[in-house]
């Protein structure tokens, strides 16, 4: 575990521009996220679903299995991990182990989330939120949690499709103002609901733009221009990953071998050069020198 990855994180939210992050759904996955030159690595509930365990996101993943999760990923990495830990598991006081748990496994900030137990994927239909005071309270209960003053804290409300936008606005900034550092509004439905919570919260915002999702995909540009600090690509990993592997088993079954396909896409030595065999291949010969 990097203890130092969230005050990390804490100097890249104080700097100027905008953070550009990129969804891993594993440990692999994001050790090419890190190698490419990324600055933050984001860890969602879907992905890790998914990668996990086969299922959708829909509260399979218990959370000490999300914590295992961003124990392995983070272990690995050194930038900071962006965790999802979703409703909160739970209650005030499950929020509060959460938190202790995602923070012990290293990550350096947490999303929390206003959904009715059990959720589902921000961009699924028929969610239900909490009532704003409830989520205030759980935002409370987080901050109070952390050991690490700059561990970060996303304030995160699905109310948009239920509510509509004027309440999602108002439970992002009362999160703010109860100690959550960044808010972020999931799924805003047009590029001017976007530019109204830009206008509307004063506070660091967080931007998802899910490939497919209900919210209109903008460059990282034009979200830095509206005022967005961190944007995040989910899920795209898993996308792109799936995709690959599909036309992986095709080409098996097809022409009966793909050796081809795979040294186009990357060959066996680069594949060792990222996972840094070599180093660890050296460590007895380092080791009989000293």
């Amino acid at each position: 575990m990097n203890s130092s990855t969230p005050a990390r994180f804490r100097e890249l939210l104080e700097q100027p521009g905008i953070i550009r992050s990129l969804g891993a759904h594993d440990v692999f996955t994001a050790l090419i996220v890190e190698q490419a030159g990324f600055e933050t690595v984001f860890i969602g509930g879907f992905g890790t679903s998914a990668s996990q365990l086969g299922l959708p996101d829909l509260n399979f993943l218990t959370m000490t299995e999300m914590a295992d999760a961003v124990r392995r990923m983070a272990g690995r990495l050194s930038i900071p991990v962006i965790a999802d830990g979703d409703t909160g598991h739970g209650d005030l006081h499950q929020v509060q182990r959460t938190v202790e748990a995602f923070e012990a496994a290293g990550a350096a900030g947490i999303l929390l989330e206003d959904q009715v137990a059990p959720k589902r994927c921000g961009h699924f239909g028929e969610k239900k939120v909490i009532p704003t005071d409830d989520m205030v309270m759980k935002i409370k209960a987080a901050v109070k949690a952390r050991s690490n003053p700059d561990f970060v804290i996303f304030a995160r409300t699905d109310a948009r499709q239920m509510n509509g936008l004027d309440d999602a606005i108002d439970r992002v900034n009362r999160c703010c103002h109860a100690g959550a550092d960044i808010a972020f509004i999931e799924a805003p439905q047009s590029v001017a609901e976007l530019e109204a919570v830009s206008k509307r919260v004063k506070f660091p915002l967080f931007a998802n733009m899910l490939s497919g999702g209900d919210t209109p995909i903008l460059s990282v540009n034009e979200l830095e221009q509206l005022g967005y600090k961190i944007v995040v690509c989910p899920i795209e990993s898993l996308m792109v990953c799936a995709k690959a592997m599909r036309e992986l088993c095709e080409t098996w079954k097809t022409t009966g071998r793909v050796d081809e396909l795979a040294n186009a896409a990357m060959t066996f030595g680069e594949l060792k050069q990222l996972l840094g065999v070599e180093r660890y291949l050296k460590l007895r010969d380092e080791l009989q020198e000293q």
